[in-house]
């Protein structure tokens, strides 16, 4: 009975966080969708859908990567642009909304990542910092806060950006390059399994989708870097 107890206590945090992180998130849509006057009600079945596909996601390939229950932020993003896109396609709605996940998910991480911490997983290497956290037998490094505190820096990039009224979805694919970078480097910091040339499956997989936002931020700003160089459109 201690144990369950004690087991219940060192969750309630945790699973406080990860609720917070998720309304957080969902607050962020809410409030991109009233800027760019997208508040409709197809618009809060978009929002759900991807919420959900997250979800799934998330646990999907939490199973696949590591064979055993648990979230993974990868497979989150995956998971919730599917869902997103297919409902989108089924209610006829052309119109991007992705600048909407993009400050969802910076604002709901970097409040949920609080959860990993308190519930201890998602923990770094060995160190002998001062800023280390006792886990798991050792001082390791602060990870779970070093993923928060990107996310905080991206979000806050991210509304700067927005002030510049950029073409819609460079949100999103800045969000993508810039989430992709920072786990990239922070994964060196954090206990995990090296799949090829010591880096682990997490790092390859933000390898790819740096190239991938990178390329369509590229693409999609390019015409606009061109009207500018050319000092407008001509008549």
């Amino acid at each position: 009975m201690l144990s369950m107890l004690q087991n219940w206590v060192s969750w309630t945090p945790a699973s406080g966080c990860y609720a917070l992180g998720y309304g957080v998130g969902l607050a962020a849509w809410m409030g991109m969708a009233r800027r760019r006057k997208l508040a409709t009600s197809g618009m809060a079945i978009v929002m759900m859908a991807g919420a959900l596909g997250g979800l799934v996601g998330a646990h999907i390939a939490q199973w696949i990567v590591a064979g055993s229950d648990g979230k993974s932020v990868l497979g989150a993003l995956a998971g919730g642009y599917l869902a997103a896109m297919v409902c989108k396609r089924s209610l006829g709605i052309r119109r991007p909304t992705g600048d909407l996940f993009a400050v969802a998910l910076s604002a709901g991480e970097a409040v949920g990542r609080w959860g990993c911490y308190f519930a201890g997983c998602c923990y770094g290497k060995p160190t002998n910092e001062p800023w280390g956290i006792w886990g798991h037998g050792a001082m390791r490094h602060p990870t779970q806060i070093y993923l928060s505190a990107a996310n905080a820096v991206i979000l806050a990039i991210l509304l700067w950006c927005d002030r510049k009224r950029p073409p819609e979805n460079t949100l999103f694919f800045l969000q993508g390059a810039l989430y992709c970078a920072a786990r990239f480097a922070i994964e060196f910091f954090r206990e995990g399994s090296v799949l090829a040339l010591g880096l682990t499956a997490a790092q390859w997989a933000c390898a790819a989708g740096f190239v991938f936002f990178a390329v369509k931020l590229q693409r999609l700003l390019a015409p606009a870097r061109l009207i500018v160089a050319t000092g407008g459109a001509q008549s």
